[in-house]
């Protein structure tokens, strides 16, 4: 059985319906849907057995795990941003990751886990260095402390440990995140409503819209789960495109794809300076050397395939 960690979310269950295409269907889902509007994310969807997160854990403490698990794959985490209890941040990203790290480590399967390029803050180039390690919130504190964890104990590992740092994440399946949803579903909302997309004006010395990150589509993200759940590894590594794209350029993107829109700036939120990654690109020196040698897909043709499907609606109350 494959355990499955937020599988109805954003990038698990996209893994989920992948391995559902390969005829994968011995798997445990393991999510908290308080959230309702991530049971849409599952519909369709083949599976062994779901399991609420909370009570996933207290089985965990109990030593009541599945018998016979062949993996974990660990994408369930707290990925708001915006969270300032801190204590529930590291409860959950930082403590129920270690239980199961310490479940795959004991049975010697591979733990292929979600991590998060918020680790590095204002680093511009981004390399799994300590002195680009400086995250801006206490979501990315929470990811590189857990990140820490595995690095110490990668040397005694029998199996498959790898983090994949996920860099800015666009595609299908995100719609229950609502204000953590990416640009490009925002944007192209915007543009369906109001027929404008609307970006940060001007700061820190970047001009209207230019300020940068690395996109990433979630299909690639799912790639590089299931290449090193079956090549092997002992890695945290970077997850994303190594290609470094203005808010601008994806602006247009939505614009093109949708066949309509014009952009506007905005003033830069108070509340948000100082707190606001200017940019990361992805180093995939070591990424590379590990054998994952795919293409990435472009921002043009994510964007194109994100949009014609039907995920790129409108969620409510947003």
């Amino acid at each position: 059985m494959t355990i499955l960690t937020g599988g109805a979310g954003f990038v698990g269950s996209n893994l989920l319906k992948r391995l559902n295409a390969e005829g994968v269907e011995d798997i445990l889902v393991v999510d908290n849907l308080k959230n309702a509007d991530k049971y849409r994310n599952l519909v369709g969807a083949r599976f062994a057995d779901y399991v609420d997160r909370f009570e996933f854990r207290r089985l965990l403490e109990e030593g009541k795990a599945p018998a016979k698990i062949d993996a974990i794959l660990h994408q369930g985490a707290c990925t708001d941003t915006l969270e300032y209890d801190g204590a529930y941040m590291m409860r959950t990203n930082y403590d129920d990751s270690k239980a199961l790290l310490h479940l795959a480590l004991e049975r010697g399967v591979p733990f292929v886990y979600a991590s998060s390029a918020a680790v590095y803050g204002h680093a511009r180039l981004a390399r799994e260095t300590p002195e680009d390690e400086w995250p801006l919130n206490v979501y990315g504190y929470s990811k590189l402390e857990f990140d820490r964890y595995v690095r110490r104990r990668l040397p005694s590992a029998s199996s498959t440990v790898v983090g994949l740092r996920y860099f800015n994440v666009y595609g299908p399946g995100e719609s229950h995140k609502k204000r953590m949803a990416s640009m490009v579903f925002h944007l192209a909302n915007q543009v369906r409503e109001t027929g404008v997309a609307r970006l940060f004006g001007e700061y820190m010395g970047h001009a209207p819209g230019e300020s940068s990150r690395d996109f990433v589509f979630v299909e690639d993200l799912v790639e590089m789960n299931l290449f090193f759940l079956r090549s092997g590894g002992k890695a945290v590594v970077n997850a994303g495109t190594g290609v470094l794209r203005t808010w601008n350029d994806l602006a247009r993107a939505v614009t093109g794809a949708l066949g309509q829109g014009r952009i506007e700036y905005i003033d830069f939120p108070e509340g948000m300076r100082g707190k606001y990654q200017l940019g990361s690109q992805a180093d995939l020196t070591l990424l590379r050397s590990l054998g994952y040698d795919r293409p990435f897909v472009s921002l043009e043709d994510g964007v194109r395939r994100y949009l014609s499907m039907r995920e790129g609606e409108k969620f409510e109350g947003g």
